[in-house]
């Protein structure tokens, strides 16, 4: 079957590792990504040129489009396509919403009443924002609408001291229009641990995949500014150290109930949603919605993946999506990025890579924002590739990860305490916390 991947990174590279043993592989990056490179019939274009992907698909003659990007799909990648008779896995535009709209997501959870929502509240003047606030009689997250650099947001407990330096805020931010304009939002604080489910979805119903814990923060020990993701880890029964089978089956049952809610809003819902959860005290709640595979997550489950991709592929097109079979494994992933990341990453710098070293250690490598010229490695600013082993337990699929990164040669730096018994003791230590308190 001839299958054309959009999307450049290393998420794209999982799915088409996923995809290429089965299929006539094709693919569109705007760089040229070794590692799919090798494995694919590429072509270097933009993947928000969406008549040029579009024609070129045509001039193939590809049965399937996998999307992997976000972008794409806000711009109507897959509406494209499919009314040039192309079938795609990945949300329509309307249906990507659940992603690139956050209102909509948030207005869905209310007007289908969908379990795990944040309380949340947008005003405009100080009487009735500080009546939400004694209402709510928890702990609440103040931000102006408007764009502060990031400034703008308190949270009481941390930087406000109680709900009535809250509103003397709320009221500092409507007087002033802090960020541009003179309204605030005010969210539930919510206190917990982060995770993902990952899930295909054929418009009725979902196959969801292992759960994963992300590691957004840039430097070790949880400090220094978010990112797209240093690295991720997953557990060989699918959950996670902190996380039991109750509250995962619950997560999924929040995915289910959303894209039964999207298929009423706007229409069926097509190929791969993407769950972030806090998990606390009295359960999972939903922090946002991605519309495609996770970057890092893609690259701790689809390794796992037994059943056929192209089948699972062809199910969310068909409507038919059977369950997807993992092998029983944990698995451990750690993003190189160029030293100074997320701020100031050097683009233009090679890099090398002993493969063969990476593997006999049972990893992988997985390409991100990299570019391949004359055979050169290069990086491009962002986060350069991944490392991913799998192994019986956490703790040795971290040792094997750790010990292949040192394969990996240039102006490079990663968090080594992704996976580390120290840092997933923290994490059950706070749950425990959470729970007991």
């Amino acid at each position: 079957m001839k299958i054309l991947v959009v999307g450049t990174g290393a998420r794209e590279h999982a799915i088409c590792q996923a995809l290429h043993e089965e299929a006539d592989l094709y693919s569109i990056m705007s760089n040229q990504n070794p590692g799919i490179a090798r494995i694919s019939q590429f072509k270097i274009g933009s993947e928000m040129d969406i008549e040029s992907v579009k024609k070129h698909a045509l001039n193939i003659g590809v049965e399937m489009a996998v999307i992997g990007p976000e972008a794409p799909l806000e711009h109507g990648i897959v509406d494209t396509l499919q009314e040039a008779g192309i079938p795609c896995v990945g949300p329509t535009r309307q249906a990507a919403r659940i992603e690139t709209d956050k209102a909509f997501m948030r207005d869905l959870f209310v007007q289908h009443k969908i379990p795990g929502s944040i309380a949340y509240g947008v005003f405009d003047n100080v009487k009735d924002a500080g009546e939400f606030i004694d209402d709510f009689r928890e702990d609440v997250v103040v931000k102006p609408v408007g764009l502060t650099g990031g400034k703008g947001v308190k949270i009481v407990g941390e930087h406000l001291k109680d709900s009535e330096d809250a509103k003397s805020y709320v009221k500092e931010i409507i007087d002033n229009k802090i960020g541009g304009h003179a309204s605030v939002v005010i969210e539930e604080r919510l206190v917990g641990e982060e995770f993902t489910v990952q899930a295909l979805v054929d418009g009725n119903n979902l196959v969801p995949m292992p759960a994963v814990q992300d590691h957004p923060h840039a430097y070790e020990g949880d400090q220094g500014p978010i990112t797209g993701g240093m690295g991720s880890y997953s557990e060989k029964d699918g959950l996670l150290p902190f996380l039991d089978q109750k509250n995962y089956d619950a997560s999924v049952k929040v995915m289910q109930e959303t894209i039964n809610a999207v298929k009423k809003e706007v229409g069926p819902y097509k190929g791969v949603l993407y769950g972030q959860f806090m998990l606390c005290q009295d359960g999972p709640r939903l922090v946002e919605y991605n519309a495609r595979f996770g970057d890092p997550e893609a690259m701790n489950v689809l390794p796992l993946l037994e059943t056929s991709m192209i089948e699972l592929c062809q199910g969310v097109i068909d409507g038919n999506l059977k369950k997807a079979e993992f092998r029983s494994q944990a698995t451990v992933c750690k993003y190189l990025v160029p030293n100074g990341y997320p701020e100031s990453g050097k683009a233009g710098q090679p890099i090398q890579v002993n493969e063969e070293k990476i593997e006999s250690e049972g990893g992988m490598v997985f390409y991100a924002a990299v570019n391949q010229k004359d055979e050169k490695i290069l990086t491009t600013g962002s986060r350069a590739l991944a490392v991913v082993t799998a192994a019986d337990s956490i703790q040795d699929a971290e040792e094997r990860c750790e010990r292949a990164t040192k394969y990996v040669y240039g102006d490079l730096y990663h968090r080594s305490d992704v996976g580390t018994n120290k840092l997933i003791e923290k994490r059950i230590s706070h749950m425990k916390e959470i729970r007991e308190s």
